[in-house]
């Protein structure tokens, strides 16, 4: 059983795809399924900020709503390709993580934390006053994905199982740069500002620039997220900006096991599959939801994921 996630650790990239290619088929409909996926992205895009770098945002519902809006718009207004649409939130969600990121990577602790809350409400506000092109409080409708044709092949967006692994094949390229971040210097340079911010600077890394550099990636990550769930939903709900967002990222990624590669996804899955479950007996799942998140944070603080892999001594960081 070691060797098994010793080789899932060292492989997680492939083992990841791999369990995901079969995810849909785990779960009790597709429609969860890709909840899941679109939230697991999200979830691991934040925690490439907060688990690799020791930076707590909360803030980064600003990004997936960013994405969310920036791609529903390209489409109901402007009628680009679906694909161009998701590029624009892309690249939308990235250039909000510069701005949002140069301000708030001057400050440090709780006070990064609150300015970026601070910064995510003012996104929030924004999208919300532009009643034109976002629909206000009653959201962005009719973001549609025709049929298209892959090598003359029809793909019908609209049936569960193909939304499903074409939401994959963009979680996956996600998953691939994540992998090749973490094994990369840069992976390096995080952990090493994380463990000790004063002695990474010390030995001759720009701090603030590496700082600033994840901020944006993990807000690229995010910003894909959301514009895969518009895509997904087919109308962007104004509480995608909402920092309750950001929340639910927080708890994914504890849950999950931060500082983790494949621990988000999982806080993901146990969260939204719970939620899914306990909705059925009452309404109150969230009070469920935050009694099995304050179990997991008293006696499984490293999360899930990162109490298998800490019993069995397997080093999940940039292997």
């Amino acid at each position: 059983m070691n060797s098994f996630f010793q080789l899932i650790a060292r492989h997680r990239l492939a083992a990841s795809i791999l369990f995901l290619m079969v995810f849909p088929f785990l779960m009790p409909y597709e429609a969860l399924a890709i909840n899941i996926l679109i939230f697991g992205l999200f979830a691991m895009g934040f925690n490439l900020l907060f688990g690799y770098m020791g930076l707590l945002s909360f803030g980064h519902a600003a990004f997936l709503g960013i994405g969310s809006y920036l791609t529903g718009i390209s489409i109901v207004h402007y009628s680009l390709p679906w694909g161009a649409a998701i590029l624009v939130g892309v690249i939308g969600a990235a250039l909000g993580g510069l701005v949002m990121g140069f301000l708030a990577i001057r400050t440090r602790g709780i006070y990064f934390s609150m300015v970026t809350l601070a910064l995510g409400q003012i996104v929030y506000y924004i999208f919300y006053k532009a009643e034109s092109l976002t629909g206000g409080e009653n959201g962005l409708r009719g973001v549609r994905v025709e049929e298209f044709n892959i090598l003359g092949i029809p793909v019908d967006f609209l049936n569960p199982l193909t939304k499903y692994y074409i939401v994959l094949f963009f979680v996956a390229i996600a998953l691939g740069l994540i992998s090749r971040i973490l094994s990369s210097p840069l992976g390096a340079v995080m952990e090493a500002i994380r463990e000790n911010e004063k002695r990474a600077a010390a030995c001759g890394f720009d701090v603030t620039r590496t700082k600033l550099l994840v901020f944006v990636l993990s807000a690229m990550i995010c910003g894909l997220a959301g514009s895969l769930r518009a895509l997904h939903l087919s109308i962007v709900p104004i509480d995608s900006l909402h920092y309750l967002q950001s929340g639910q990222a927080v708890m994914m990624s504890i849950l999950g096991g931060m500082s983790t590669f494949f621990g988000p996804f999982i806080g993901a899955a146990v969260m939204l599959y719970l939620e899914d479950v306990v909705t059925t007996f009452t309404k109150h799942w969230m009070a469920v939801i935050g009694l099995v998140f304050m179990f997991f944070v008293l006696f499984f603080p490293k999360g899930i994921w990162g109490t298998i892999l800490s019993k069995l001594q397997i080093n999940q960081g940039r292997e």
